[in-house]
């Protein structure tokens, strides 16, 4: 969809840092793939400033409305830059849902194989789906996430 408008090089770097968001909160389904592939931590190195936004009490809360209200429903800002918002916004709203699920229906069944997949099942995709949005967005593209992209084109006015 990079039919919709041109973009420039700050749109397309602020289109692809709204993806960090999402990926913040999927390293909390990282611990097992991590744990086994310790490389797997360089991955959070771009992720500090988001660790200092969680030492604040309600910190991404209130990332969540800043985004939100000032970057959503800015029509000022580019159309690109709002769409990979609100994609992100959705992918971390999936990941609450995803997270309070699993806290219920695997709470009192400990760790194990079934447990361990799920968790790394759900963190590899959260992590190509942000890898995926930034690589698009840095190029120009709107990314295409099946059933997310619809949604934020939807809640996303021109």
């Amino acid at each position: 969809m990079s039919w919709r408008n041109t973009t420039d090089i700050k749109d397309k770097i602020f289109g692809a840092l709204v993806y960090l968001f999402p990926l913040y909160s999927g390293f909390q389904f990282g611990g097992f793939l991590i744990a086994q592939f310790p490389i797997l931590n360089l991955l959070a190195i771009p992720l500090t400033p988001l660790i200092l936004i969680n030492s604040i009490p309600f910190g991404r809360f209130i990332l969540f409305i800043i985004l939100y209200s000032a970057v959503v429903r800015n029509s000022r800002i580019s159309h690109f830059i709002r769409f990979n918002t609100m994609q992100s916004i959705l992918m971390e709203i999936l990941l609450i849902l995803i997270s309070l699920v699993m806290n219920v229906l695997l709470g009192g069944l400990g760790v194990g194989l079934l447990t361990e997949t799920i968790y790394n099942t759900i963190f590899l995709a959260v992590l190509i789906g942000c890898i995926y949005g930034m690589f698009q967005s840095l190029s120009g593209k709107y990314p295409e996430i099946p059933l997310i992209s619809e949604a934020a084109s939807g809640q996303v006015p021109w």
